[in-house]
């Protein structure tokens, strides 16, 4: 009996310490996974960190990026600003000188044709009853005018290479008489003759006869040069 009481004591004893064995490797086992658990957590955090760190880094250089892209952008605007508003001004001078040009160009020519229209009304109003005739000869322009009851001492000539002046008085106009008709030349009477060629000035002589003025005006000869052939 004292026997079979040891043997199971000694497996009871056997058992526990078994037990126990396997409760200090479960221990130990717990002990290394909780480690494992904490240095995971520990590369978890670390690398939590890491990208957080690049995000931070990557935020800033972003950030920096678009900075500069902006402020390249604004000095890109403001540059093209100022080359379109140095072409507007320079398209508006241009309209401006254009337009002053057109202008300066119109006025001159509305004061050529108001000296053309005065020289018209002139010959109308002043010279349209001498008559003249124009005779166009080889050598020379010949002018013929009637201008009765007139002598010489009332007719003025002027001439140019281009033209012909004639100056004609007549007796004055009485006011007071009421007139029906009025066809005859009154008090100072101009003509202007424009010519179809250069005259030489210098050659031009006038004779007053019967009542008649003739100027004879010679034309401006081209002068011809012979030229040696070597």
């Amino acid at each position: 009996m004292s026997k079979k009481s040891d043997a199971m004591k000694d497996e009871l004893q056997k058992k526990t310490l078994h037990a126990k064995i396997k409760t200090d490797e479960l221990k130990a086992k717990t002990l290394v996974k909780q480690e494992e658990i904490k240095n995971n957590a520990i590369e978890v955090k670390k690398g939590a960190l890491k990208k957080t760190a690049d995000a931070k880094d990557s935020a800033i250089m972003k950030t920096a990026e678009i900075k500069e892209t902006t402020t390249n952008k604004t000095a890109e605007i403001k540059e093209n600003a100022s080359e379109r508003s140095a072409e507007f001004k320079g398209n508006a001078e241009k309209t401006r000188k254009q337009a002053e040009g057109m202008i300066n160009e119109f006025i001159s020519s509305l004061k050529d044709k108001q000296e053309e229209f005065g020289k018209t009304i002139a010959d109308y109003t002043a010279g349209e009853k001498l008559l003249t005739d124009v005779i166009n000869t080889e050598n020379s322009i010949i002018i013929k005018t009637d201008l009765p009851p007139l002598t010489k001492e009332d007719v003025n000539v002027n001439i140019t290479e281009d033209s012909v002046e004639i100056i004609a008085k007549f007796e004055e106009k009485d006011e007071n008489l009421e007139f029906i008709k009025n066809e005859r030349n009154y008090g100072e009477t101009v003509r202007i003759i424009p010519l179809p060629v250069i005259i030489d000035v210098k050659k031009a002589s006038a004779n007053f006869v019967d009542s008649v003025l003739t100027i004879e005006l010679p034309k401006v000869q081209k002068e011809k040069i012979n030229v040696k052939i070597e």
